[in-house]
């Protein structure tokens, strides 16, 4: 039995979210924490691009040779590539700030462990 790509990207996908939030909710390193959640971003962002394949999809090029209604027919999605696109770009800003924090984080309280931050109560040690 062949699985078609698509099928398994949404599995991919899945398995990417359920990783990167079971890291997030469940992990006390913070590093490990931020990883779990690039796994959830990745897996989101690979969960749009999977919506937006289309079999069979050409390039949204629109070619000298081409007639509209062609295109149109068989013209892959832009919008779910342009949403990933800036989904990476705000990833890669965001993931560079928290491990700043993570840093500074570390040279405050001589720890990346959450619960030793925290305390073991949720409390904040000063």
């Amino acid at each position: 039995m062949i699985i078609d790509s698509q099928l398994m990207s949404f599995f991919t996908a899945g398995s990417l979210i359920v990783i990167g939030i079971f890291a997030a909710l469940f992990l006390d390193n913070l590093i490990k924490k931020i990883i779990g959640l690039a796994f959830l971003a990745d897996g989101v962002n690979l969960f749009i691009i999977t919506m937006g394949y289309k079999a069979g999809g050409i390039v949204y090029i629109l070619l000298p040779n081409m007639t509209i209604s062609n295109f149109a027919q068989n013209a892959s999605y832009p919008l779910p590539f342009a949403l990933v696109l800036t989904n990476i770009v705000i990833g890669a800003s965001t993931l560079a700030v928290m491990l700043g924090l993570i840093i500074v984080l570390n040279k405050k309280h001589g720890s990346i462990s959450a619960s030793k931050i925290l305390g073991d109560k949720g409390e904040k040690i000063e």
